[in-house]
């Protein structure tokens, strides 16, 4: 791979590593913040959903180092490089939290379709990974989103394009 394109590659990694790096911290906040009568199912939920986020951070940090770049996992260049704001939720109760994470996976996923929309051409490896770190992630959306919906398949966070929002919604 010429080095112009590796830059342009490890671009889109360094991006999806700094929101994997920060849904991961967001996932253990809501893990240490949820209350509520199905606390301990939504505690246990995230767990296993924390670590599979840290071997995504993992795995695009080794193809950024693969592709001659040196991957940056630093909070302050973290919080210096996104183009979101922190999670808006502190102690809270599993719908409220619930339905913050709903939009908060759905931002994810939307900007790591992107990411394998632009690596398409340039590097198929780089691709590949994003399409199965993707697969991941819609699958703890749907998840976290299985308690949001009800028989009919509505959804208490349809249309909602903010966490307070979605949070507000979630209480029932």
């Amino acid at each position: 791979m010429k080095p112009d394109v590796a830059g342009d590659v490890i671009a889109v990694l360094q991006d999806r590593l700094n929101a994997l790096n920060d849904l991961a911290l967001t996932l253990k906040h809501v893990h240490w913040n949820v209350v509520g009568p199905h606390f301990i199912a939504v505690h246990q939920m995230l767990d296993p959903q924390v670590d599979a986020v840290r071997e995504m951070v993992d795995a695009l940090a080794e193809r950024i180092a693969t592709l001659g770049g040196s991957p940056i996992g630093t909070p302050g260049a973290l919080v210096a490089q996104r183009s979101w704001d922190d999670y808006a939720i502190g102690r809270a109760d599993t719908n409220a939290h619930l339905a913050a994470l709903d939009v908060v996976y759905g931002g994810v996923i939307e900007s790591h379709r992107a990411a394998i929309e632009k690596t398409d051409e340039p590097d198929p490896v780089t691709q590949d990974l994003l399409i199965a770190q993707a697969g991941r992630l819609e699958q703890f959306h749907w998840f976290v989103r299985a308690h949001l919906e009800s028989a009919d398949g509505t959804l208490v966070t349809a249309g909602v394009k903010d966490e307070k929002t979605a949070a507000r919604r979630g209480k029932r």
